[in-house]
């Protein structure tokens, strides 16, 4: 069966006769990356992401593996079989695939041969038992290890101040592994890999524990360490200090931080002056896993890839920019930890302004991580902070009319404190001021308990000048939803059918589901996952991206917190208060509700 990221590459490829390599290829081929099937004498080599096995074999696909493999060598040859008719346009070049065709995914998921796929290493989680732990971690590296993209000496370590077991981990985590039936021996395996240290997250004698389990495991000392805090931030000091002092390998050492990354501009300096006394920027991976989706990554291809967008993306052509992010349900038990960071710290200066970032920022000079994030940082600085005239706060309140989960409010959670004035949905405007989007306002908008399951980017551009046809036509638009249902859809305005000469609006759509029949997008914890092993760093938040990022936000979190005015109600499952609508069409986006989307296959039955 086909793995979610197999089916990524859907070209039927064969094998063809072997091809000596040309002088060219002699000198650019790079030295093959230890631990390759070809180095260990496997029967197949993997060439970049394909597998190739010897013909022979009667191998007619190439199987979809791991990254940053070794280059094509002598004794092999890649074609492509083209299914195109006459007169129609082949999927490639045809022939042989070149290097960069075969080893596609090598630059963005392999730095400085940092993936060697025979070398030990070792994925401690911290926080094992934790709810994190179990519907997101232990589930991402079981796919990742199913799909065979974890390099192959890998061990997983939990850590946890409850007692488990593999077997316990095996029951927690089961209902979220998404195991079919053919998975059962796969299965068996990935729980050979697994263990446990039990221990207390100050305690020095524990973290001893932990790193002389890690020496006992295949490679030792030698072993690469990925240290993934499943953990609250109130424990991130004693945990990164004993790492530091008592668990670094001689490979790399690796930690990844999931959000929130403190409480404001203040916390979040003194948890970064804290790690960067510990670790070097370079092993710090500041998790926001809205990076990690298919949709997200897209924009930087769409902006950067198409020459149609580039000469109207700016303030010349756009009116109006929307950022959204909307859950149909409520804190569902959870009020508690919500509580204690609202919808601003939980979406918005986070997802929300790491969207804003990649519409807004100029072309970077290249992928590579630090070029991209230098960018990032660029608009951040030409953003002043937000006011509170600017914005609107919400609070979601009991339907009496909705169903039964509807009708109770977000201060009806019992883990709510009675009382809290803890926003459930704001709306911002913010203002990007440099030459290109000087005068264009962002808007971000997110909430949960509203009409529906959506996260989008919105791009409204203004009319057309010189109106021909007495203001028949709208405004065109060019939407990047980002689930579900993910597509990008541009609404323009077209000649109705029939006998006259009328505008009508409709679209030009790329919903993925119809696109890309046979692909499941893999789960964004999978590609970060991935990333980090690799040593890519292109999608995480960067200690100078943060600050910024806190800039912005902290007189408005301080503000409303020492004003505590309850914010505006607003019906489980609408829209949200009436007045974040007004506060949109002040700052230019204008709604003429004469068009809905409605992707190909009908209505999201999910929404």
């Amino acid at each position: 069966m086909a793995g979610p990221l197999q089916r990524l590459r859907q070209r039927r490829l064969r094998l063809g006769p072997p091809a000596a390599p040309s002088p060219r290829d002699r000198r650019q081929r790079p030295p093959l990356i230890g631990g390759s099937r070809e180095a260990r004498g496997g029967s197949g080599t993997c060439h970049g992401g394909v597998i190739a096995t010897p013909k022979a074999e009667g191998a007619d696909w190439l199987r979809l593996r791991g990254v940053a493999p070794p280059m094509l060598s002598a004794d092999w040859s890649v074609r492509e079989e083209s299914d195109a008719g006459p007169g129609e346009e082949a999927p490639g070049t045809g022939g042989e695939l070149s290097r960069s065709q075969v080893c596609g995914m090598l630059p963005e998921l392999s730095r400085d041969g940092a993936f060697l796929q025979g070398h030990p290493h070792v994925l401690v989680i911290l926080g094992a038992s934790g709810d994190l732990a179990r519907k997101k971690i232990y589930p991402t590296i079981w796919w990742l290890f199913r799909d065979g993209l974890l390099p192959d000496a890998t061990r997983v370590v939990g850590f946890a101040r409850s007692p488990l077991t593999v077997e316990l981990i095996r029951e927690q985590t089961l209902p979220y592994l998404k195991v079919t039936p053919e998975d059962g021996p796969r299965l068996a395996e990935f729980l050979a890999l697994q263990s446990f240290v039990r221990g207390q997250y100050g305690d020095e004698a524990s973290f001893r524990a932990l790193d002389a389990h890690l020496r006992g495991l295949p490679g030792g000392d030698r072993a690469h360490r990925l240290f993934y805090l499943a953990l609250p931030p109130s424990v991130y000091t004693p945990v990164t200090q004993h790492l530091r002092a008592l668990c670094m390998g001689q490979g790399w050492n690796r930690v990844i931080v999931e959000k929130p990354f403190g409480r404001d501009l203040g916390s979040s300096e003194e948890l970064s002056a804290h790690l960067s006394a510990l670790f070097r920027e370079e092993q710090i991976y500041r998790m926001d896993h809205y990076l990690g989706k298919e949709m997200v990554q897209s924009l930087m291809v769409l902006r950067f890839g198409n020459r149609i967008f580039g000469p109207i993306w700016n303030r010349d052509n756009v009116a109006c920019v929307v950022l959204t992010f909307k859950e149909p349900f409520g804190t569902e038990g959870r009020g508690g930890y919500f509580d204690d960071f609202g919808i601003i710290r939980d979406v918005m200066q986070n997802h929300l302004l790491q969207l804003l970032c990649l519409v807004a920022m100029e072309k970077p000079a290249s992928t590579n991580p630090d070029d991209v994030r230098d960018e990032k940082v660029k608009v951040l600085k030409c953003i002043s902070p937000v006011e509170l005239q600017d914005v609107v706060l919400g609070q979601y309140v009991g339907n009496p009319e909705g169903p039964p989960e509807a009708q109770k409010g977000y201060l009806d959670d019992p883990t709510v404190p009675p009382g809290s004035t803890t926003p459930t949905f704001a709306t911002a405007v913010l203002r990007v001021a440099n030459e290109r989007w000087d005068g264009v306002p962002f808007v971000l908008r997110c909430g949960k308990a509203l009409n529906e399951r959506k996260a989008e980017v919105r791009l409204q551009f203004r009319e057309v000048p010189g109106d021909i046809f007495a203001q028949q036509c709208k405004r065109n638009e060019l939407v990047v939803r980002v689930q579900p249902r993910e597509a990008v859809y541009a609404k323009l305005n077209t000649k109705k059918p029939g006998m006259y000469l009328r505008p009508e609006e409709s679209e030009l759509d790329l919903t993925y589901g119809s696109r890309y029949k046979d692909v499941k997008l893999p789960d964004a914890y999978e590609r970060l996952l991935l990333d980090v092993i690799c040593g890519n760093q292109m999608h995480f938040v960067r200690s100078d991206e943060l600050h910024e990022a806190w800039r912005i936000f902290t007189p408005l979190l301080h503000q409303i917190e020492q004003r505590r005015e309850p914010p505006i109600p607003y019906p489980y499952g609408s829209r949200g208060p009436p007045e974040a609508d007004e506060l949109l069409r002040r700052a230019g986006f204008l709604y003429e509700g004469t068009y809905r989307w409605v992707p190909p296959h009908g209505p999201d039955p999910h929404p």
